[in-house]
């Protein structure tokens, strides 16, 4: 296990971790570990053993956004659209991504625990849009992102203050999914990717996935018509043969890779 860029990477079975972990700067990104970041996404997309991750930080805080010294540099070298793949990669993977927010998240780091299918947090956590008190606009698709998660109200509420609310108010507005006691973060998202991992099959989970980025832009009946297409397509699928076993012989589904 090594950290390159800011970001370690492990992986436990099915389940690979990866930790924003750079101390010095209580793990705020720079350019180089937004990259490794969506990297180290990509290639767990990529792996077939790989069939669901977290994302967590270090010590105190989650991701407090970008490096404020580097603010210069980059208003002097735009990004580009690498840049937010790179922050949305989790929203663009097939495998589940579920963040465990372990203190701070803020900015560039409240975007990329929302691009996040699910949200575990630490009682007492705090959470920040950040932007508008810094200057800046809502980044990275955040406008369409929090709406989708918290509505239109609160997230107009959270954008325009940027003000501090805590891991309670997040479950609250069903921001987050579970708060949990900080020394059980890591064992409760680890257990609920373990979950998704051993019982979800891999290619049910990236094709839903799909449709709630697609279908969510559409009238009921065209979703539904969508949605329909799919299901027929998978009665000629494995996955259905071996849930469908699995059930009946009362054990584990061994669900074959999506890629």
């Amino acid at each position: 296990m090594s950290i390159v860029d800011g970001v370690r990477y492990e992986a436990d079975g099915a389940v690979a971790t990866c930790t924003f972990d750079k101390p010095d700067r209580s793990n705020a990104m720079d350019v180089p570990m937004q990259a490794r970041y969506g990297a180290l996404l990509r290639q767990a997309d990529a792996d077939p053993e790989v069939r669901a991750v977290v994302v967590t930080g270090a010590g105190r805080a989650f991701c407090p956004g970008a490096d404020l010294g580097l603010l210069g540099t980059i208003a002097a070298r735009p990004p580009v659209e690498e840049n937010f793949r790179d922050v949305l990669a989790a929203a663009s993977a097939g495998v589940p991504v579920i963040a465990a927010v372990n203190g701070g998240c803020a900015g560039l780091g409240f975007v990329i625990a929302c691009s996040a299918d699910v949200r575990f947090a630490a009682a007492g956590a705090k959470f920040t849009t950040a932007f508008a008190r810094r200057g800046l606009i809502a980044e990275y698709g955040i406008a369409k992102l929090l709406p989708e998660l918290v509505g239109q109200g609160r997230a107009r509420d959270l954008l325009l203050s940027g003000r501090t609310f805590t891991a309670e108010q997040a479950l609250d507005y069903g921001l987050v999914q579970e708060v949990v006691p900080p020394g059980e973060l890591a064992e409760g998202a680890h257990a609920y990717a373990t979950e998704l991992a051993t019982y979800s099959a891999p290619r049910s989970m990236a094709v839903m996935k799909e449709q709630f980025a697609r279908e969510a832009l559409l009238p009921l009946s065209e979703a539904a018509r969508s949605a329909t297409e799919l299901m027929v397509e998978s009665f000629g699928r494995p996955e259905l043969a071996e849930g469908l076993a699995s059930w009946n012989e009362r054990r584990p589904p061994r669900f074959p890779p999506h890629r």
